[in-house]
Formats: C-alpha cells, sequence, structure tokens
C-alpha cells in the first residue's frame, strides 16, 4: 500500500494536492494508507497545512520517514527548474512521481526530464485533471457517438484575475502560457489527438508604471491532424474567472463549464441549449485513478507512456509558441494588453 509524498507547499501543493487528497480517501478508504509526509525547506512561505500532515524541512528527512518503495510523490514545485528537483528525487531512489503541469517550462528541461525518466525508469504520471475529468468524459461521448456530427472546431476560454502572484516575486511561471493553458491544452489533445501551433500571442500585465512581461494574455490555435482547429486564449488580468470550451460539431454545439475555482465542484454541460449541472471533482479523481495505476501497472506499461507523450507534447507546443513570441517581439510586433487602472 503506497503513501503520499508531498514536495512543495505552496498553492498547488497544501492548496489543492492535500484537499484532493482527503477527498479522495473519503471515497475509496484503501487507495492508501498511512499519513501525508511533506517537505518544503521555506517555512515562511509555506501556505497552511491541515493537522496529520508531517512537514519535514529536507529530502532527507523525508526519506527516514517514507522510504522510496512505500512512497507516491506529489511534485508540486513550479515548471521552471522542474528537471532539478526531479533529479534530487531519483537520487534519493524515489520511481513513482506524480508531477504538476506542465511537465517542463521549455523544450530543454523536458529532454532533461525525458533522460531522467528513461535512465531510471520512472513511472511518472503528470497532473491531469481536465482529462480525468467526468466533464471530459461526457465530450468524449458526445464526439465518439458522432450524434452531432463530426468535430470541427475547439474554443477554451480560461480568464481569471491573477494580479498579486504576477506582481509578487518569481513563483516559477514565466508567461501566461504556464499558467492556465496546460489544463485546456492537455484536454484538446486528449480530445481532438495531436496537432500543431498555427498562431501564439503573448501580452505584457501593465498596471500604471509596472509592467510584468507575459503575464497578462496569452493565445494559441492549433490545427490538429484530426482535422479540428483549436483556439485556446487566457486573460490573466480578466475582472471574471472562467473555464469554458465551446465545441463545435457538424449539427449541434457542446459548451463545458469546468469548475472556476476549487471552491465550488459543481461543473455545466449545455448541448444544443439542454444544460446539466453535476458535481464533479476532477482533481480527487484523476489522483484516485493515479494511485490505482500506481498499484497495477508496471514500468514497462504502454500507459505511462501514452501518458508521457502527451503531456509531451503540449510541452513542445507551449514551447513553439513562446519561441514564436519572442520572435515577434524582437522583430516589433508585440502586442501589449490593455492598461489597467489602479485607483
Amino acid at each position: 500500500m503506497r503513501q503520499p509524498l508531498i514536495v512543495g507547499l505552496g498553492r498547488s501543493g497544501a492548496g489543492l494536492h492535500l484537499r484532493a487528497l482527503r477527498t479522495a480517501l473519503d471515497r475509496s478508504p484503501d487507495a492508501w494508507r498511512g499519513p501525508v509526509v511533506a517537505v518544503d525547506p521555506r517555512p515562511g512561505e509555506r501556505a497552511p497545512v491541515p493537522d496529520g500532515v508531517t512537514v519535514t524541512p529536507s529530502l532527507e528527512e523525508a526519506r527516514e520517514l517514507l522510504p522510496p518503495d512505500r512512497a507516491v510523490v506529489h511534485v508540486c514545485t513550479p515548471p521552471a527548474g522542474r528537471s532539478a528537483v526531479l533529479a534530487e528525487l531519483c537520487g534519493a531512489g524515489y520511481r513513482d512521481l506524480i508531477v504538476e503541469k506542465p511537465l517542463a517550462a521549455d523544450a530543454g528541461e523536458l529532454t532533461a526530464v525525458t533522460e531522467l525518466r528513461a535512465r531510471h525508469a520512472l513511472r511518472l504520471a503528470v497532473v491531469a485533471h481536465w482529462p480525468a475529468s467526468a466533464l471530459a468524459g461526457r465530450l468524449r461521448d458526445l464526439i465518439e457517438s458522432g450524434g452531432l456530427g463530426r468535430l470541427l472546431r475547439v474554443d477554451v476560454t480560461q480568464h481569471k484575475p491573477r494580479f498579486a502572484r504576477s506582481l509578487g516575486a518569481d513563483d516559477g511561471h514565466p508567461t501566461a502560457f504556464d499558467v492556465e493553458l496546460p489544463h485546456s491544452l492537455g484536454l484538446v489533445l486528449s480530445l481532438a489527438g495531436p496537432a500543431e501551433p498555427t498562431g501564439a500571442r503573448l501580452t505584457d500585465l501593465r498596471i500604471g508604471g509596472t509592467v510584468r512581461p507575459g503575464l497578462g494574455s496569452a493565445l494559441l490555435e492549433l490545427r490538429h491532424a484530426s482535422g479540428v482547429r483549436t483556439r485556446l486564449f487566457s486573460d490573466l488580468t480578466s475582472p471574471v474567472r472562467e473555464r469554458r470550451a465551446l465545441l463545435a460539431f457538424e449539427r449541434g454545439t457542446a459548451v463545458a463549464h469546468f469548475a472556476a475555482s476549487d471552491a465550488d465542484d459543481h461543473v455545466q454541460l449545455v448541448v444544443d441549449g439542454r444544460r446539466e449541472v453535476f458535481r464533479d471533482d476532477a482533481l480527487a479523481a484523476f489522483l484516485l485513478g493515479a494511485y490505482t495505476r500506481f498499484a497495477g501497472a508496471p514500468a514497462d506499461d504502454p500507459s505511462w507512456e501514452e501518458d508521457f507523450a502527451l503531456h509531451a507534447d503540449a510541452v513542445r507546443l507551449l514551447d513553439a509558441a513562446k519561441r514564436r513570441c519572442a520572435e515577434e517581439t524582437v522583430e516589433g510586433r508585440y502586442e501589449e494588453a490593455p492598461r489597467v487602472a489602479v485607483h
């Protein structure tokens, strides 16, 4: 029976994974055994953690409490420098990892992560709760049934105000491409298949005289091998939260409203005007599925390779979009986000 080890107690580790683990354990009491161990060397920057979580300041101390043969490690550190964190975990003997998205911040980091995975025979699951959600399952059923005809287009909107974090200290998310789009990119690749980028745009966050390059909004346009066209747009200066995917078919549309935050796990699906609302705690469902795979799928099981390949493709697409935007910045075609007045 495995036991969770959380690495990184920021927003993701303390705010999302610990909560989802509790929910998942309520649903399936035998999913794992023993208390959660966590490691974070930054006592002044840790998010609050609930009672019952054993927090250690170093991986060495965590390893004494939870050796590799009993642990599933949740890597909840920022994507920048991901390979260094994974290398340290591999050096300590850990081989079963759940890694926060995106898998890596750029193509160079992806190469390093890929080499670590091969060298140490890692079983590595990338957090992908949108594709694992019941809502995505409904969308997949619509596509596979053919009831609305062939899927033609996917438009995803991911808006949320993110001023405080973007204006604060570097949190390891260098651009708007690294914040919300990894959610939706994994979703559309799982729904419509492999894709190539056809367009990209990145804007700055500007408040008065303060500028945070690349942290305003991000646009990514794709053409899938299946013929589907996708448009992903995320605005981190939006006054409202929205996580919506519109699927246009030959004979109708489906609009999926994913949970806007962890404050409410209800989602909505509108198919040709008919609306359905239901609960869908996607992260808890994803973690339960991941622990089930760790319990039964050996390192050479094809599912690990398929999962890794999808998320590696997502990193490559995001990296290509960033490079395209960087080239346009040099050539003077960089589009600025609207200025935000603060009173």
